[in-house]
């Protein structure tokens, strides 16, 4: 169990690194400073976050961690979860700075889809995992709103 979650973890954290320096070219690349481009900006970005996940599935069927497909959707959750709490955290202006969060992010995302797909685990440590993942949510919020008085 504990080689399928550091697999996992490789693979989502070299892949949330590729994420965010395609985003970040597709962006660049696109260069508009008005609302007139937004929406083919975030298409070009949907374009690319579904590309890498279609990727990260067979990634992850490359490395044994099977069912990939699974796998990748569990942890696209759960980034959307750990993005959602970091809007609570201050920022930077580093580049650097934000792939080590995107690799950060994607290999925690990875590794606790790994987890929660074994087959071996118990179910009771499964909702666990899920109930504190969705947890962290309110927690976030609570930071945000003590943080900016939102």
């Amino acid at each position: 169990m504990w080689r399928r979650m550091g697999r996992a973890a490789a693979v989502s954290a070299v892949l949330g690194v590729l994420w965010w320096a395609t985003v970040r070219l597709a962006w660049t690349g696109v260069g508009c400073e008005d609302w007139g481009c937004l929406a083919p900006a975030v298409g070009l970005v949907v374009v690319i976050t579904l590309a890498l996940l279609a990727g990260s599935a067979l990634a992850l069927e490359r490395v044994d961690v099977r069912p990939g497909r699974r796998v990748t959707l569990v942890a696209a959750g759960v980034v959307v979860v750990l993005r959602a709490v970091g809007e609570a955290l201050p920022s930077w202006t580093s580049s650097f700075a934000h792939a080590v969060t995107a690799a950060a992010t994607c290999a925690g995302a990875g590794t606790v889809a790994a987890f929660v797909t074994e087959a071996g685990v118990a179910r009771r440590w499964k909702v666990v995992t899920a109930l504190a993942v969705v947890a962290l949510v309110p927690i976030a919020l609570v930071v945000s709103w003590v943080r900016f008085g939102v």
